[in-house]
């Protein structure tokens, strides 16, 4: 009962929070719309409010609704493929900074985690906070070492809220869409799944600390990225210790500038290690948003990126990799039909499409791409319109390129922010080609068969035993095709026997009735010769219908 009360009262905010800002729309085809009457009660639309466009009021009100909903939004921002531009460009500018949490309290679920007194880890913890957002804050401390480091902690209580407020938003999700054609459409069951998936990740410091650490070790000794190190000694599932780093907030653009930092070189560099992380290495730092990224600009022509925040990492497949170049390739070389067929190849579109028709159909979304001076083309917005052509075409969500599309976006927006004139094709072009060259040639498919033969070698002496296996099982299969076979040609026979009685039994009943009107309408003496001759002509026509095998 109490369960109920609760899960009803966090209804009624969400319906007044959405009356507030005229989005009270969105409640009218699901069951939410009987609770209007009493939301309007507590609240009113503005008419400051109603001014604006509706993703500014859906931005307002995530942002009542707290830090969950702020999330949620964001990671809306990044599906594209789903929710229209105008709502995805407001939600993107979504910030997640929120008040922080008391130091007491930061300090006791350190103390518990590490299972040992604050002062025995840290010569000093600066209790005012660096940072602070939804899920975690951070704070300065030095190690009794004398290395500076921060010190990530989870929310004291986070992860119930976050599974009520994710129980409330599958609710809300499964009657959403059962009532609205618009909510299937956005697919919003399958969005809370993968929102479902991505926060609780955010919530084990564990996973980002293992992160932090692989793409350190990608970057190790790298003049184009930096990471800072993990401290495993004093990392838990709610606390993490890595290494205090400096630099410049890129967002500072002009503070850059101010260094003499070479910013096209700044830009070029962004979308080196962007192509890198995912074409090298096949994990990528999923989360570059400004607040992620800083500069050393100690070697200002130079410049070395730093990244934090490990939290959200992508990772591809071979195939998601060969998938990726080709695309942009054939992209740039307007060969919409080969697009359709790596479609098809990669089996996320049906092999049953019609190719000519699903290339009519990239062609239509990309083709407007190409008024624009290559420079302004933008590789995001090419997979957006990809990924929404696809879909009308049943190709299902491929969460690891939805990441990827995020996160290009942010590289694109962030180079030409820094450098305007920046040409990503002519960037990243050639390290597309270079890859593919490299992944084909015969020093690389030496190296893969010198990886596999190990594996090659220990299988080996299984192949003769495989191979009579398989035969016996080929044979099998066709033994059982011969009985099948068998049994279909006397069902067939049967069937035939059948129909051939049939058309006797009805061509004798249509004889003896013929006999017994003529009978009736002639004079008795005539009856011999007609039963006599309607015995011939059965017989006749029997004779041309030979019984079957």
């Amino acid at each position: 009962m109490l369960n109920s009360l609760k899960h009803l009262h966090h209804t009624m905010t969400i319906n007044r929070t959405l009356i507030k800002y005229g989005l009270d729309e969105f409640l009218a085809p699901t069951p939410l719309a009987k609770l209007r009457p009493f939301a309007k009660l507590f609240s009113f639309t503005s008419q400051k409010v109603k001014d604006k466009t509706r993703g500014q009021r859906l931005a307002l009100a995530l942002t009542e609704l707290g830090p969950i909903y702020i999330k949620l939004g964001q990671m809306l921002s990044t599906r594209r493929d789903l929710v229209p531009n105008d709502i995805a460009d407001e939600l993107a500018k979504l910030q997640d900074q929120v008040e922080p949490f008391a130091s007491e309290a930061a300090i006791k679920v350190i103390s518990a985690q590490l299972e040992q007194p604050i002062e025995a880890i840290f010569k000093t913890f600066d209790k005012k906070p660096l940072a602070s957002a939804s899920v975690a804050q951070v704070h300065s401390a030095v190690l009794n070492d004398g290395q500076q480091v921060v010190v990530k902690v989870l929310r004291p209580g986070i992860r119930p809220k976050i599974q009520k407020d994710l129980d409330m938003m599958h609710s809300l999700a499964h009657w959403a869409e059962k009532y609205s054609s618009e909510a299937r459409r956005f697919r919003i069951k399958e969005v809370v799944a993968d929102y479902d998936d991505t926060i609780k990740r955010e919530i084990d410091l564990r996973i980002e600390a293992a992160n932090c650490s692989n793409l350190r070790t990608n970057f190790e000794n790298s003049e184009l990225l930096y990471v800072p190190k993990v401290y495993w000694d004093y990392c838990r599932n709610k606390v993490m210790v890595m290494e205090k780093i400096s630099g410049v907030p890129i967002g500072e653009v002009q503070k850059l500038k101010d260094a003499g930092v070479d910013m096209q070189e700044l830009a070029n560099r962004g979308v080196e290690i962007f192509f890198t992380q995912v074409f090298r290495d096949s994990f990528f730092h999923a989360d570059m948003h400004p607040g992620n990224i800083f500069v050393d600009a100690s070697n200002p022509k130079e410049p070395q990126y730093i990244a934090i925040d490990c939290g959200i990492m992508g990772t591809l497949k071979e195939s998601d990799k060969r998938y990726l170049a080709n695309n942009f390739l054939a992209f740039f070389d307007q060969d919409y039909r080969r697009i359709a067929e790596l479609h098809v190849e990669s089996g996320w579109i049906d092999k049953n499409v019609s190719i000519p028709e699903f290339e009519s159909a990239i062609r239509a979304a990309c083709e407007p791409i190409f008024g624009k001076k290559i420079a302004d083309i933008s590789f995001g917005h090419f997979l957006i319109q990809l990924f929404q052509t696809a879909r009308r075409f049943n190709m299902q969500v491929q969460p690891q390129l939805v990441l990827l599309q995020k996160t290009l976006l942010y590289i694109e927006g962030l180079g030409r922010q820094l450098y305007p004139e920046l040409d990503l094709w002519e960037t990243a072009q050639p390290y597309l080609k270079q890859w593919i060259r490299d992944k084909y040639s015969p020093n690389n498919l030496f190296k893969q068969m010198k990886q596999e033969a190990p594996q090659i070698l220990e299988d080996l002496p299984k192949v003769p035993g495989k191979v009579i296996k398989a035969i016996d099982q080929v044979n099998h299969l066709a033994d059982s095709f011969d009985d099948i076979k068998k049994q279909m040609v006397e069902l067939e026979a049967h069937k035939l026997r059948q129909q051939y009685a049939q058309k006797h039994a009805i061509i004798g009943s249509s004889l003896a009735i013929t006999a017994g009107l003529i009978y009736s309408a002639l004079p008795s003496n005539y009856w011999p010769a007609v039963g006599l001759g309607i015995g011939a002509a059965y017989f006749l026509v029997k004779s041309l219908w030979p019984m079957p095998k």
